[in-house]
């Protein structure tokens, strides 16, 4: 089975954002109800035992933490995407590692869209610049091991596991 360790998020306004970028960049949005947080992909997996184990050393999320600003991975930009980059996150990210999993080169994000195209580049740049500090929106205090499938419409979650006590919701 697929699996990820991710957290949900509530984006304040994600059609604005896709508006806004529309006609400048081309590729495949992320559906809404299924943006969130990766903490870890685990791929493949076999047994999920030894994770159930690993994240019972991993404490809840104290708090909400805010989403603030846009960004890209790669040159050309590939993966768009929201940044959440608060201390709080990488303090987590310690105890997931101390806890055995991998997180290499862990920079909290939400993926948002992965880029075919930048029809303007210069109209995309001045576009982000819009979003430099604008509060986005929120990382929901939940953590969860997500089973992913992938179907003919795209990749289902389905919650396996909760760190602590949270609500059930699904992404």
């Amino acid at each position: 089975m697929r699996l990820f360790i991710a957290s949900p998020i509530v984006l304040d306004d994600y059609a604005s954002i896709k508006e806004d970028f529309s006609g400048i960049i081309d590729g495949k949005w992320v559906e809404e109800d299924h943006l969130h947080l990766t903490w870890v992909f685990l791929g493949e997996v076999k047994e999920i035992g030894p994770i159930v184990y690993k994240l019972s050393n991993i404490t809840p999320m104290e708090s909400e933490t805010s989403i603030a600003e846009l960004g890209y991975f790669g040159r050309p930009p590939k993966i768009f995407f929201a940044k959440a980059e608060e201390k709080l996150l990488y303090d987590k990210a310690r105890e997931f590692k101390n806890a055995g999993f991998d997180l290499y080169r862990f920079k909290p994000h939400i993926t948002l869209c992965r880029i075919e195209t930048i029809n303007d580049y210069k109209a995309y740049k001045e576009t982000l610049k819009i979003y430099k500090e604008k509060r986005l929106g929120t990382i929901l205090p939940e953590i969860s091991l997500y089973q992913s499938t992938i179907g003919e419409k795209g990749s289902l979650y389905e919650r396996k596991f909760d760190i602590g006590n949270v609500a059930k919701k699904s992404i």
